[in-house]
């Protein structure tokens, strides 16, 4: 079958390692089952694999991708929830829990074997490009603002980074449910799109707010770390989970953390209840993932160098 997958590890050129051809289909398993795939959504952690952070030489070579939606053998529609070993479905008991492309191949070919204990019905409501954005960037997103930030409506969020995977749906998912969102991007462009989406406004990186806000939803890591300590009022929170732009912060702030009593709280993906909490909640409320880009899967490179210019808003999605 055709897949985009991780041959070699280039630390410092990751593309390189990235090839795109024919890789054996998966073959059946107790207690899995194996998805047709129609669309996978790109994540940084795509990017992170080619760089040989979780996934190692051994492991090689490796079909990248999280996300994806598609047709199960029976027939039905489904989304996979991407995480593995959360609940000893499928595994042994004792396996660490394991994001696909760690351990198992990944979404970006015709098909994809996952614990059947993985998949949710797909809505008709949401296309399959629509519902592959979802899993990992999309859930990240859900649980920083409403279970680790435990943000309620009217109050406070700022979102750095406006145009990443994360971010974009930290403002959708956040103005829709009542919050007050505030972003940041260095391109004006961007911040005037984050403002179109429900943020109250859209400022440079490091200027002030016009208020202290309740949470900050970080992903940028080391070049906004500071600007988002001094943005949260006494007692909030600042939910991470990225560091594109590197982790070690020149400033850590930790005088202003301790007397301000700020919580800092480190944030991965999501449970299986919350990722069918974020497709009810997009049915309901009518939020869709924003796409930036369509491929096909044969078109992956093009989709991985966009991503990794920074060149997008919204998700970059692969069909199958």
């Amino acid at each position: 079958m055709f897949a985009a997958y991780a041959a070699r590890i280039d630390r410092d050129q990751p593309l390189n390692g990235l090839e795109l051809g024919e890789r054996p289909e998966p073959e059946a398993r107790p207690g899995w089952t194996i998805v047709n795939v129609r669309a996978g959504s790109l994540n940084h952690h795509d990017l992170w694999s080619l760089r040989g952070v979780g996934l190692g030489e051994k492991a090689l070579p490796m079909i990248l991708g999280c996300d994806a939606a598609g047709v199960d053998e029976h027939g039905n529609e489904v989304v996979l929830h991407s995480v593995i070993g959360q609940s000893g479905h499928g595994v042994g008991p004792d396996e660490p829990r394991s994001i696909l492309t760690e351990r198992y191949q990944g979404t970006f070919a015709e098909q994809v074997a996952v614990p059947t204990w993985n998949l949710l019905p797909k809505p008709a409501e949401l296309s399959f490009e629509e519902a592959a954005c979802l899993p990992t960037a999309w859930l990240t997103a859900y649980r920083m603002l409403f279970t680790n930030a435990g943000v309620r409506p009217g109050q406070s969020v700022l979102v750095q980074g406006a145009g990443g995977g994360v971010a974009t749906a930290a403002i959708v998912l956040g103005a829709a449910a009542g919050l007050r969102v505030f972003a940041t991007s260095r391109d004006e462009a961007k911040r005037r799109r984050a403002v179109e989406l429900g943020a109250e406004a859209a400022v440079e990186p490091g200027a002030r707010l016009p208020h202290r806000v309740d949470a900050v939803i970080e992903t940028v890591g080391a070049a906004t770390w500071s600007h988002s300590v001094k943005s949260l009022k006494p007692g909030g929170t600042l939910v991470i989970s990225g560091a594109t732009s590197g982790p070690n912060p020149p400033a850590a702030e930790l005088n202003r953390i301790f007397f301000l009593e700020l919580k800092v709280v480190g944030s991965t993906m999501g449970t299986k209840d919350e990722l069918k909490d974020l497709i009810d909640f997009c049915v309901a409320k009518g939020v869709r993932p924003l796409i930036d880009t369509v491929l096909p899967l044969d078109r992956a490179r093009e989709g991985f160098e966009k991503m990794s210019a920074g060149d997008l808003f919204g998700k970059v999605v692969l069909t199958v």
